[in-house]
């Protein structure tokens, strides 16, 4: 028994004597002995310890690469609110995007972002990475690039930024200058959230190419850190004076995976850019890693890392559940589920329903409210999407990834019609991003294949230096480089591959001849390292101002009028490129 209930009973003993005395009663009896169990003190001393501390599961939802597709948002809040209700009473969801937010559709890009990013508050981000498109935008208003010195060549970025209440994340894009982190307005390389009781920090990282495959006068000034390096130190900083017990990496980096049965199962997964980050990192640095960039998925885990992706343009989001003591900020456990698609069609089209089905025990219901916001900006968009150019497709224009196709064959011819006086035209297999579909053709198909605001690039080259690009097309395994203009035989030799250049007419090409070469100005200026390579430097262009190219093909589009027939550009027997077998061309080394 305490000594504080036991000096209660004697002065309550005391007391009673005494008052017994002054009564004229007789002295009370001495106090029976002291029972073996102590009797149960009075209710108010008693002192009931605090229960312990019960886990708390934190639901990490990643998503990457919306490239504006403002229609899924809605149905994403649908999913969101049932996985917020199910984790009110223990825990939380924090929810991350990976980058390339804006550049895709007509109902981002009408107003430089701006939707999105409203959106995206409307949902509830905590945090943003920055991918290489959201530098696309360049200056506020309709300019692409800088015109003058007093155009900011990241305005729009900067716009966005400021509209946000999440903070845009990088700590590895720098100043070439003076290696200072990226300046953007609320920006930072890290942040941190009170999750449920539990420190949560977020790092951003973007993929180590990143400024080669966006506008290059946009970031010219800047410069890419290494991606682990700036992961560890600014996780040390999380979990040391922010004392993050959970840190987490948006990263606008990727891989690749095919199977999700098994999320410690790598041997469906490639090598890419994100997982080999994870496997360098030190064990303990971080807990989640949300990737994007190569439009891929990943659900798995890799040394000791959950590292999701889930494809792109709003079709699915990645989850891993953290089960965390917040008393320790241990991490006691993780769940990593595969990828989920936001709509049980697997066709990603504005004009199909979407039917989310039910999610956490309950049914998925699109956010009303959301919708609504977004609304305008998405009729703005229907109007424009849907005005006809007065061209009918015969057949669908399929783009291929790896080797000629018909719709390469057509972008490039309409580049050199809408530029009369060019040898060559060229565009890049990623600057395709969808299939001309059969019918009347609309404005919005054409913006769907090329939805990019690239200006025309044109220089003068030797027909020699068109060889070695076109060459070290043909032996690499990236995407593949339309051209109109020439055609190519490839052929190998004892010092590699070779390439000859024929007219159309079939007359041979030599070597000293020069040609006026057409391509975008993402290509001109470093863009996937096509021209670097061979040793053409940017300023050897000559960039145009406006219009984008897109606009250029529309007008040739609506002067041509009649009809397009995909077997009239690719012509299997008469193909563009032929090459001794299918890229990368690998040509055998001579015996010695």
């Amino acid at each position: 028994m305490s000594k504080r209930i036991g000096s209660f009973r004697l002065a309550t003993f005391l007391a009673l004597a005494t008052t017994s005395a002054a009564l004229g009663c007789a002295a009370a009896p001495p106090p029976p002995p002291a029972p073996t169990q102590a009797a149960p003190p009075p209710s108010a001393s008693v002192v009931t310890p605090p229960p312990a501390a019960q886990p708390v599961t934190i639901s990490v939802i990643g998503t990457s690469d919306l490239h504006g597709r403002l229609d899924r948002l809605p149905v994403l809040a649908g999913f969101l609110a049932n996985l917020r209700r199910a984790r009110a009473a223990h825990g939380g969801v924090v929810l991350v995007d990976a980058g390339d937010m804006f550049q895709g559709t007509l109902e981002s890009n009408l107003a430089e972002g701006a939707p999105v990013v409203q959106a995206y508050n409307t949902l509830g981000y905590a945090a943003a990475a920055i991918g290489n498109h959201e530098f696309d935008y360049g200056p506020v208003g309709p300019a692409s690039t800088p015109r003058g010195p007093s155009d900011d060549p990241r305005g729009a970025l900067a716009a966005r930024a400021r509209d946000a209440k999440f903070p845009f994340l990088t700590a590895n894009i720098v100043t070439a200058a003076d290696d200072k982190p990226l300046a953007l307005p609320g920006g930072a390389a890290s942040t941190v959230l009170d999750v449920a009781g539990v420190r949560v920090g977020v790092i951003g990282v973007s993929s180590i190419e990143t400024l080669r495959t966006t506008a290059g006068p946009n970031v010219k000034d800047l410069k890419m850190d290494p991606i682990v390096p700036a992961i560890e130190r600014e996780a040390a900083k999380l979990r040391g004076q922010e004392h993050a017990s959970v840190v987490i990496v948006a990263a606008h980096a990727g891989g690749a995976c095919e199977r999700f049965d098994n999320p410690r199962d790598l041997s469906s997964c490639d090598n890419g850019e994100i997982l080999r980050v994870a496997k360098e990192l030190p064990e303990g640095t971080v807990n989640v890693i949300v990737a994007g960039h190569t439009h891929h998925a990943i659900a798995h885990e890799v040394h000791g890392i959950a590292v999701i992706e889930s494809w792109a343009q709003g079709t699915a989001f990645g989850r891993v559940d953290l089960t965390v003591d917040p008393a320790s900020g241990r991490v006691l456990s993780e769940d990593i589920k595969a990828p989920h698609a936001l709509c049980t069609s697997t066709e990603n089209a504005p004009t199909v329903p979407c039917d989310p089905g039910a999610y956490e025990g309950a049914p998925v219901v699109p956010d009303a409210a959301l919708a609504a916001e977004i609304r305008p900006a998405i009729e703005q968009a229907t109007a424009e999407r849907d005005r006809k150019l007065g061209v009918i497709v015969d057949d669908r224009f399929t783009r291929r990834h790896d080797g000629e196709s018909a719709l390469g064959d057509l972008l490039t011819d309409l580049m050199r019609e809408a530029r009369p006086g060019t040898d060559v035209a060229l565009m890049n297999g990623g600057g395709i991003r969808a299939d001309l579909p059969a019918g009347p053709l609309a404005y919005g198909a054409v913006y769907e294949v090329f939805p990019f605001d690239n200006r025309f690039a044109r220089t003068r080259m030797k027909a020699s230096v068109l060889k070695k690009i076109l060459a070290a097309n043909a032996t690499s395994g990236g995407s593949y480089l339309s051209f109109s203009g020439v055609r190519v035989i490839g052929r190998c030799t004892p010092a590699g591959l070779q390439i000859d250049l024929l007219r159309d007419n079939g007359k041979r090409i030599g070597d000293n001849e020069m040609l006026t070469v057409l391509a975008s100005d993402f290509l001109a200026t470093g863009g996937d390292g096509i021209f670097s390579k061979a040793g053409v430097e940017p300023s050897a262009f000559e960039i145009e101002n406006d219009p984008p190219i897109r606009e250029a093909l529309v007008q040739v589009l609506s002067k041509r009028g009649g009809h397009l027939r995909p077997d009239d550009f690719l012509q299997p027997r008469k193909p563009r490129e032929v090459l001794p077998g299918p890229r990368p061309v690998v040509c055998p080394t001579p015996s010695r």
